[in-house]
């Protein structure tokens, strides 16, 4: 196995656990053997368990002699709830190891120096943009912002409708698609939505299985305005915990969430319009069905654009098909 095809199997790794390990990165790690073998894989556990490296070491075992780490993030080199897991690579006498993407907080980083002055062949880089746009993109983004990463998710018909003239909206988008989001939604640490889609949808907010059943983890969920919503709103239910911030200022929602680092706005037009011009979205999920409503109900109002010349500008940074539906992420420009 080359190094592309064992740090995807590390991605994917990674990709399980996110959501799960905060404040701690989603990790992911793979043990080649002298053969290029995989001998071990591993994630990493919730706060306080083991990193991605020490569980791939402890699967692998005596194979991981002259083997090969594969990480999505450089090896941390510093002693906090765990020792360092440079410390256990070195220990299982791993020849080589291979990261995506070096840590950017001082406090843990060094790995790779150390290894490379320990005699380890150390190479970096190996599908950075995989990693970084990846299962690292909201840690990261809170590393070098101090922010939470805030995503806004919506759905809409391809002519940029987001309900049909008499307001219905379920299901514009396909079972696959709303699958994709209930995942999403597990991974999250929290979901935004204001006050008038409470009021209108009366939504759970919460993540499920494709059986129904909630998932094992679910987000908290946000609800922003100044209007007093119903006790009885379904958003207010004992499925998961709720925040109610009676602000319109998008600025201080992202103050009162400042320990999270993984947001979801699934609000309507109102307020995504609100939290665009703000400048505090970092990436648009946008699933678009294949069809057709026309109407009044676009899926954003106004964001501050006067003319063309003043358009927001957004660059693509992936598309994919979700069943029939497309699911488009943009980034700013």
């Amino acid at each position: 196995m080359n190094l592309d095809a064992a740090m995807a199997a590390a991605i994917e790794q990674a990709e399980q656990v996110k959501g799960r390990t905060y404040p701690n990165p989603p990790v992911g790690a793979v043990i080649l053997d002298r053969d290029g073998q995989i001998a071990g894989v591993g994630a990493t556990e919730p706060v306080g368990g083991p990193h991605a490296e020490v569980l791939a070491l402890r699967r692998a075992g005596e194979r991981a002699s002259g083997g090969t780490a594969v990480v999505t993030l450089e090896p941390c080199n510093h002693v906090g709830r765990t020792p360092p897991c440079v410390d256990a690579l070195l220990s299982a006498g791993v020849s080589t190891v291979a990261f995506a993407v070096g840590d950017p907080n001082p406090v843990a980083a060094g790995g790779s120096v150390r290894l490379a002055d320990s005699g380890v062949e150390v190479i970096p880089g190996v599908l950075t943009q995989a990693v970084a746009g990846g299962p690292l993109r909201e840690w990261l983004h809170k590393q070098r912002t101090g922010l939470p990463h805030v995503t806004w998710k919506f759905a809409t018909s391809v002519d940029g409708r987001s309900a049909a003239a008499d307001g219905s909206s379920q299901w514009i988008t396909s079972e696959a698609a709303r699958t994709d989001v209930h995942r999403r939604r597990a991974a999250a640490d929290a979901i935004v939505v204001g006050t008038g889609t409470v009021f209108v949808d009366d939504p759970v907010l919460t993540a499920r299985l494709p059986d129904g059943s909630l998932a094992d983890r679910q987000p908290l969920r946000v609800v922003v305005g100044e209007r007093e919503i119903s006790p009885d709103a379904r958003v207010l239910n004992d499925d998961s915990r709720t925040m109610v911030i009676r602000t319109r200022d998008p600025h201080e929602v992202m103050k009162a969430l400042s320990d999270r680092t993984d947001v979801l706005v699934e609000g309507g037009p109102t307020l995504a319009g609100a939290f665009l011009r703000a400048g505090v979205i970092d990436r648009i999920l946008a699933y678009v069905a294949p069809i057709l409503l026309g109407g009044p109900i676009t899926a954003v109002d106004d964001v501050g654009v006067p003319s063309i010349a003043q358009a927001q500008r957004w660059q693509f940074d992936g598309v994919r098909t979700v069943g029939p539906d497309v699911l488009l992420s943009l980034v700013p420009a």
